[in-house]
């Protein structure tokens, strides 16, 4: 089996492809893309077949899904950006990187989506079965071409998509945690905030990467206890700006997701149940 993973630089793919490569059976291989040749060092070092190309690039598709068995699709554009880049590299060039594996004969293709595409909260955990309500808190082009491109790649016949839909992903010295503080200010104390660690994100997607059959085919990946806004804070050792207790929150549901269907059908269990057990663990 040859497993091509793009997005390998960023956060979730370069704590993702050690794992890859870690749980490997003799004559499975991995294959990485990406746009320069010294950022796929550390992989080669590995043991990756590294790739050097750009997601957008009609030709480096090509090269990098020859041969493949399937595809983890981690690559996306997401703050900070234009919204025509986050459009063209999370539907334009996840669509065209689908249809260039099913014209390699790729069997299998996981898409690494978002939480953030179901939009507004319900009267409960979000479940894959509920529909997309735009807007709500941080909706945006990043959640708009997220969603298109699931809805897209769907849609391909003769290629086997497999979703999976991760929350606020943190751990392995991922600078996430620290940031979220700049939006946390704005947030009322008891506001949750659905969470994962990055063990558990590598744990879900290669799940869905090897499970011979999925009753999906999206699912939810996160851990069991979401975290309020001053929990936040207490997990970054700094200390809870006064006030913040007189917020109140809109949306208690927003955000929270149900990984029912994970457990049931591919008996995903967290590593880190809770952000405290990953502290404690020393794995933040």
């Amino acid at each position: 089996m040859l497993t091509l993973v793009t997005g390998a630089t960023g956060q979730v793919g370069r704590r993702f492809v050690p794992r890859l490569l870690a749980q490997r059976e003799p004559g499975e291989r991995v294959r990485v893309l990406v746009r320069e040749e010294a950022r796929g060092e550390r992989f080669a070092a590995l043991g990756a077949e590294v790739v050097t190309g750009d997601l957008r690039d009609e030709e480096a598709l090509g090269k990098a899904v020859a041969g493949a068995d399937a595809v983890v699709n981690v690559a996306a554009s997401f703050r900070g950006v234009p919204d025509e880049e986050a459009w063209a590299v999370n539907r334009d060039a996840a669509v065209a990187l689908g249809r260039a594996a099913r014209s390699a004969g790729v069997r299998r293709f996981v898409q690494v989506s978002t939480g953030m595409v179901y939009g507004v909260g319900r009267d409960g955990p979000l479940t894959e079965d509920d529909e997309i309500r735009p807007g709500g808190m941080m909706w945006g082009a990043y959640n708009e071409s997220k969603a298109a491109a699931e809805r897209e790649l769907l849609a391909l016949e003769g290629l086997q998509v497999r979703i999976g839909r991760l929350p606020f992903v943190y751990g392995d010295g991922d600078p996430h945690l620290a940031q979220a503080l700049q939006w946390a200010e704005s947030w009322a104390s008891a506001q949750r905030l659905q969470m994962a660690h990055h063990a558990d994100v590598a744990q879900g997607l290669l799940r869905l990467l090897y499970a011979p059959a999925v009753g999906g085919p999206v699912y939810n990946i996160a851990d069991d206890a979401p975290v309020t806004t001053v929990e936040l804070y207490r997990l970054n050792g700094v200390e809870v700006p006064a006030g913040i207790g007189t917020g109140t929150g809109a949306d208690p549901w927003f955000g929270i997701m149900s990984t029912r269907r994970i457990r049931r059908d591919l008996g995903f269990r967290p590593v880190y149940p809770s952000a405290w057990t990953a502290r404690d663990a020393g794995a933040l």
